[in-house]
């Protein structure tokens, strides 16, 4: 091991998986802003992370397949889609405890980049690329598994969003679908913060805030139904 790479044993562990190829850990801890001397940004965690992403969606498709015979196709990507997303890999990150692991800049570091939930998923899609890299699908399938089974089993949301929710009760009541409209954002352009309101003939607009459109959509819908008093549960069935 050189002077300048860090004993990541303890990662090791943790991942319950030891690399044959130790540069292969390295890259997928590697920030794009810790590369410096004309090093090109393909050393960075972004191929991997690329890569990562496809193996995950495999991996995590198959083990749905196999955990819910009885669910339709419908069913089955909601579900994947909840596994998959970006909050779902930084939660597996900060388990993974990656935060420290991390090659960061200076300035990356000083700007909370190891808490930053972007880089925590980027860098865990990272090493299920890494891993199937090094070893194949058998292992990155058992590293999949071994920190998403119990979110797999356990949904820490209801599988409709609140976006889904929202159109389904607007729909029920004869109401156009729910229009959202992006109405600030604030923030430096790498973490940024959306604001979004959401619409329905008349009815107050109602506003949600998060680090993408999408999330902020989701805020808004969650908002206005809260404000119809409709419950997730309430809406099943």
């Amino acid at each position: 091991m050189s002077r300048k790479s860090k004993d990541r044993t303890a990662l090791e562990e943790r991942l319950g998986y030891h690399f044959a190829d130790k540069d292969l850990l390295e890259r997928a801890l590697t920030h794009i802003s810790a590369l410096s001397g004309g090093v090109t940004r393909v050393n960075s965690y972004q191929r991997l992370e690329f890569l990562g992403d496809h193996v995950l969606g495999l991996v995590i498709s198959d083990m749905l397949y196999r955990a819910f015979p009885k669910a339709n196709e419908g069913e089955l990507s909601r579900r994947l889609a909840d596994l998959v997303r970006k909050e779902t890999c930084a939660e597996v990150g900060r388990a993974m405890d990656l935060g420290p692991e991390l090659k960061l800049g200076s300035s990356e570091s000083h700007a909370g980049g190891r808490l930053r939930p972007t880089i925590l998923a980027d860098a865990c899609e990272a090493l299920v690329g890494a891993v199937y890299l090094d070893s194949g699908y058998p292992a990155a399938a058992t590293l999949v598994e071994r920190f998403w089974k119990e979110r797999m089993l356990k949904p820490s949301r209801p599988l409709r969003d609140a976006k889904t929710m929202l159109q389904e009760w607007a729909q029920a009541r004869g109401l156009p679908p729910p229009a959202y409209k992006e109405i600030g954002r604030t923030g430096p352009h790498h973490d940024p913060v959306f604001r979004v309101a959401v619409t329905l003939p008349e009815r107050e607009p109602a506003e949600g805030r998060g680090s993408s459109k999408r999330a902020a959509e989701q805020a808004a819908a969650a908002a206005m139904l809260d404000r119809a008093g409709i419950a997730a549960d309430k809406l099943d069935g």
